[in-house]
């Protein structure tokens, strides 16, 4: 008997009970290797002494003050922290408590921009198809997977997508990929051109898509091509960076790696660590000015905004970041993780692509490798492969609907940043045991 509604009404859950470095432990004692972190949230592993320490320290000092009335001491020095490792020509922080808020955010952040400045005219969005952007309305209208927006569909604002730029799917053969990169970018200026120039307020998408497409990164050059385009036409560039930032891919931020400075940034998961429960937008000087300079606030706000032990613990969580060198850790690890997976489903006949950036990897499955045809649907292949890493002690991201969200199936891979090469190891035989056993 529970009283609790469940993700899955029907599905018996194990019993979360403790949990160690890069292993969580059930009420059997038995023990999982956290090879997703989650949903690429536990970028520190878990029991982390540090962090609970800090927030401990800050729970004995002060656990709440509304932000209307105070501000507090952890808010300040993480919106500190955070700014000054930012992208160029980000200026401050705004706290919330998870990246659909976040992303909620973001899009309110871009519309008053456009009302402050006098050109209300501009209010469309546009995205990529599978994108995931979050749960709530505006987020979920954001996003480009349709069996996450079917049902709710006469609940959501009107939205505009294009394409993701999706090499393995989308990059034609003899296309080189940097010209592959341009031509997916060109159809972001199609579609303003469309809508209309002076019309668009914002183009929102994810610099490495996570839960949707399985660790999918953009080619070289594509996200500068799209930064020039939103410039050419005045439009906002929004990157969300939720499940892909804050380290996961090797750099604090993965825009970094584009080098291309956005205009907004959502983050969450990595930001806390699961210790807590925190997102955060980071805005651009301008978009600050246009506030200040105009009604003098942002038009919006939730009860625990800026919390203050959420904002200490995510504090703790990347001063340790920065303090044990993880991002180092993150890049060669990741690199040998990679190795090691390519070793193992390089040749696989199930397995058509692996890729993805720092410890934020993916791959992709497949029924016939020479025609990328993906397995039927019905055969929820990627629940089955779920169900016999669990058994095998493992914990990692599968998904469906990875090409249109109903085909396709993927695997996505984020453990903690302080994994090492045994334990990857470990992660890649149980992984290659549970997916064999799936196909079987």
């Amino acid at each position: 008997m529970t009283y609790l509604l469940h993700r899955q009404i029907h599905k018996e859950l194990p019993l979360a009970v403790g949990g160690s470095g890069v292993e969580l432990f059930d009420s059997t004692g038995k023990a999982y290797i956290d090879a997703s972190g989650g949903a690429a949230v536990s970028c520190l592993g878990h029991n982390h002494p540090d962090i609970i320490a800090a927030i401990k320290r800050q729970v004995d000092k002060l656990s709440y003050a509304h932000t209307s009335f105070f501000t507090s001491e952890p808010a300040e020095a993480l919106a500190e922290t955070l700014v000054k490792e930012a992208p160029e020509g980000i200026s401050h922080a705004y706290f919330v408590s998870g990246g659909s808020e976040a992303n909620e955010a973001a899009l309110k952040m871009a519309r008053q921009y456009f009302v402050e400045k006098g050109e209300s005219q501009r209010r469309h969005l546009i995205a990529r198809r599978q994108s995931y952007h979050g749960n709530t309305l505006g987020a979920l209208a954001a996003g480009g997977n349709e069996w996450r927006r079917a049902q709710f569909k006469p609940l959501l604002i009107e939205t505009h997508h294009i394409d993701p730029c999706y090499a393995y799917r989308y990059q034609q053969p003899g296309e080189s990929e940097e010209d592959y990169g341009l031509r997916a970018a060109q159809q972001l200026e199609d579609k303003i051109l469309e809508l209309g120039g002076d019309t668009v307020m914002a183009f929102i998408a994810e610099p490495v898509v996570g839960a949707t497409a399985g660790a999918v990164p953009a080619v070289a050059g594509y996200f500068k091509r799209i930064r020039e385009i939103c410039d050419r036409y005045g439009v906002l560039l929004i990157l969300d960076e939720v499940m892909c930032g804050m380290g996961r891919t090797g750099t604090l931020f993965a825009c970094d790696q584009d080098e291309v400075a956005p205009d907004l940034i959502s983050i969450a998961k990595g930001l806390g660590g699961g210790y807590q429960p925190i997102g955060a937008v980071l805005l651009s000087r301008r978009i600050y000015d246009a506030f200040a300079g105009g009604t003098g606030l942002f038009q919006h706000g939730h009860t625990y905004m800026g919390h203050p032990l959420a904002c200490a613990a995510a504090l703790a969580v990347q001063q340790v970041i920065a303090r044990d060198d993880l991002l180092a850790n993150v890049q060669s690890v990741g690199a040998y993780f990679r190795s090691r997976l390519e070793a193992r489903f390089g040749n696989h006949a199930h397995v058509g692509d692996i890729r993805g950036r720092g410890l934020f990897l993916g791959l992709e499955l497949v029924a016939d490798r020479s025609t990328k045809k993906p397995f039927d649907p019905e055969l929820k292949l990627h629940a089955r492969i779920r169900m016999e890493a669990m058994a095998r002690g493992l914990m990692v991201y599968p998904a469906g609907g990875t090409i249109d969200g109903t085909r396709g199936d993927h695997i996505l891979l984020a453990p903690p940043f302080i994994l090492d090469h045994g334990t990857a190891d470990v992660i890649v035989a149980r992984l290659g045991d549970a997916v064999d056993a799936s196909i079987s």
